[in-house]
């Protein structure tokens, strides 16, 4: 038998765009080659984000058959002689008030999903993320107190304001939380908790560099360029042709009037 050789692919280390909290650009950072390795398998993704859904599900939909709808144990009339059609309870299918025929009932929707299966989902959703150059790193988010206009400066200095923005942080982070609370298009979570739904429901995805295994020095922020206010003048009113020619007249009146006074 000829001997068969196995050759390895090599992983090119891929980079995402870093950015401060506060929205200045820094150098590129190298994604870990153990978690970006740019593995996207569909079918996978699928299963974890259709198992999800249906773990979501509480399932108290319940109808009730005519075995446990209250009533109808007499026969509305007899069986003969009425000239109407036989009838046995009046909580039958057919009847108004009768049980529901093959109607939902209280049951459980949960889907098992293997944890091969949700490792390799989240690791597919996350490379379709970096290969779409929709994942972006944050140095650090040092917020000393919950501010939302803090995060909605840096979500407009990187121009993805009013998009759908998943926000991963090295751990739980209560006041970037409480900052992003009011946003209904952003949404905050430790990275260890982020599954491959919401990463794939987020069209661009803020990860903190700590939880990737990036430590980042801190750069000074670049100027921010000042908003322009529009200056106040007060600008005079200027009387329109109706009005001036009143005054004119009304003038000339009353020049008329003490003229007349004199002259008696």
């Amino acid at each position: 038998m000829a001997d068969t050789e196995t050759t390895e692919q090599e992983v090119t280390a891929r980079s995402a765009a870093a950015y401060t909290a506060g929205g200045t650009q820094r150098d590129a950072v190298t994604l870990p080659t153990d978690l970006f390795d740019g593995t996207i398998n569909f079918p996978v993704m699928h299963h974890a984000v259709k198992a999800y859904l249906a773990n979501q599900r509480q399932g108290n939909a319940s109808t009730k058959t005519r075995g446990f709808v209250i009533g109808g144990n007499q026969k509305p009339w007899k069986q003969k002689g009425t000239g109407r059609a036989r009838q046995g309870s009046t909580r039958a299918p057919h009847w108004v008030g009768g049980g529901t025929v093959f109607g939902p009932s209280p049951r459980d929707y949960t889907m098992a999903t293997n944890k091969k299966v949700k490792i390799l989902a989240r690791k597919s959703a996350l490379n379709a993320r970096a290969s779409e150059d929709s994942l972006f790193v944050i140095d650090r988010f040092d917020y000393d107190a919950p501010k939302t206009a803090q995060l909605v400066g840096l979500l407009e200095s990187l121009g993805i304001n009013g998009r759908k923005i998943l926000i991963l942080t090295d751990g739980v982070n209560k006041n970037v939380y409480l900052s992003c609370r009011n946003l209904p298009s952003a949404h905050v979570m430790p990275f260890s908790d982020a599954s491959t739904y919401h990463i794939l429901w987020s069209d661009i995805v803020l990860v903190e560099s700590g939880a990737i295994g990036q430590s980042l020095a801190p750069v000074a922020e670049g100027e921010k360029p000042a908003r322009k206010t529009a200056a106040k003048t007060t600008a005079k009113k200027v009387p329109t042709a109706k009005k001036a020619a009143a005054k004119t007249a009304a003038k000339k009146a009353t020049a008329k009037k003490t003229s007349a006074k004199k002259e008696k």
